[in-house]
């Protein structure tokens, strides 16, 4: 919106060319974004806490420590994350940009949906929430919109194809499959982050080193220059998400500053299914589906953990690991909370590393 109205001054007024540049925006959206999250935090959490009286349930077959140290603690702490994220995109980026939208879309619908389940669970007493069945559809329906989104707007060779990390200018056709490929990158990467959601933390930080690792990633992208230097495929339009996803960073770190151990708030599924679909709609957009599996590899081997824990008992009868999801496995060890959470920040941050890397390395 601040864009929108400013640029077309810039040409006049030349102390405002600034706002013609991406990385300032950027800047000016993470910095955005986190202010927001500083003043409507204390109120939100003190709002939530009213309403939810006995905070987010605990599993009662989970780490014992946690009916005792997380009782209490109120969730939906992602509202705070998609109004900082929200509003800072709305003032900085280029509104005329469909890929904005369609990231945007994606994003505040998975959040409604999270809501609707923390709403059901925390202040209704629903245990069971939001039914699986109606949680995937209404994801499907939201990403099916999106890819379809993106396809009718990708250039004719970019509609359906899927970049191959390491490899120059192939683009694999997946014709017909294309959106339902789509879909499950977006729904994967949604529920991914839901699952790795656990502990204080644990969850928002790989976000914010997936988020930054994408800004860098639109950027080169929705750059010709950079992307034929690179040889990446150039995705006209794209550059405007490095804005978006600086407003992610900064309501991340905002979020984080309330939910750093001993937490004061969750973000509740509100949060983690929004900011994974989100991280799925921009690797999308960009072409890096794969990419993202490599950069949000820990939320993958959260997701693997409990697939396989629940293929190993229903097969065997008998559990690979002491729980599951992964990080849960570790606190039955007896490792300390903050030991597991930074130990698994130092991997989300060398995996991001090993995705870039398939920028250069073609």
């Amino acid at each position: 919106m601040l864009f929108n109205l400013l640029y077309p001054l810039s040409s006049d007024l030349s102390f405002l060319n600034v706002f013609r540049y991406l990385t300032f925006r950027t800047g000016g959206a993470l910095i955005t974004a986190l202010l927001i999250s500083f003043v409507l935090g204390p109120s939100l959490i003190r709002w939530l806490r009213r309403k939810q009286r006995e905070g987010q349930p605990i599993r009662s077959d989970g780490p014992e420590r946690h009916l005792i140290e997380k009782r209490g603690t109120p969730t939906m702490g992602g509202v705070l994350i998609l109004t900082g994220a929200g509003l800072s995109t709305l003032l900085w980026a280029d509104l005329t940009s469909a890929y904005v939208w369609i990231v945007l879309m994606v994003t505040l619908g998975f959040g409604l949906i999270g809501f609707a389940d923390d709403y059901l669970k925390v202040v209704r007493r629903n245990p069971k929430g939001l039914p699986g069945k109606a949680k995937l559809l209404l994801q499907t329906l939201i990403g099916v919109a999106a890819a379809v989104w993106v396809q009718y707007i990708a250039l004719d060779d970019q509609a359906s194809g899927l970049a191959i990390p390491f490899v120059k200018n192939v683009l694999l056709d997946l014709g017909l499959l294309y959106v339902p490929f789509a879909v499950f990158v977006m729904i994967g990467s949604s529920n991914a982050v839901n699952l790795t959601d656990g502990l204080d933390g644990l969850a928002i930080v790989p976000v914010m080193i997936a988020a930054s690792s994408f800004a860098f990633i639109a950027y080169l992208v929705g750059n010709a220059i950079y992307a034929e230097y690179l040889q990446v495929h150039y995705v006209p339009g794209t550059g405007e998400l490095t804005v978006l996803c600086g407003a992610l960073v900064g309501a991340g770190l905002g979020f984080l500053w309330f939910n750093a151990p001993p937490a004061m708030v969750f973000m509740g599924d509100t949060g983690s299914l929004s900011l994974g679909g989100a991280l799925g709609a921009i690797s999308v957009v960009t072409k890096h589906e794969l990419v993202l599996a490599v950069i949000g590899g820990l939320f993958v081997l959260e997701t693997v953990s409990v697939m396989v824990q629940v293929a190993s008992f229903k097969l065997t009868g008998k559990r690979v690991f002491r729980m599951a999801p992964l990080h849960h496995h570790f606190e039955k060890k007896g490792w300390a909370e903050s030991t597991i959470v930074i130990r698994f920040w130092i991997i989300a941050f060398v995996l991001a590393l090993i995705g870039l890397s398939t920028l250069k390395l073609r």
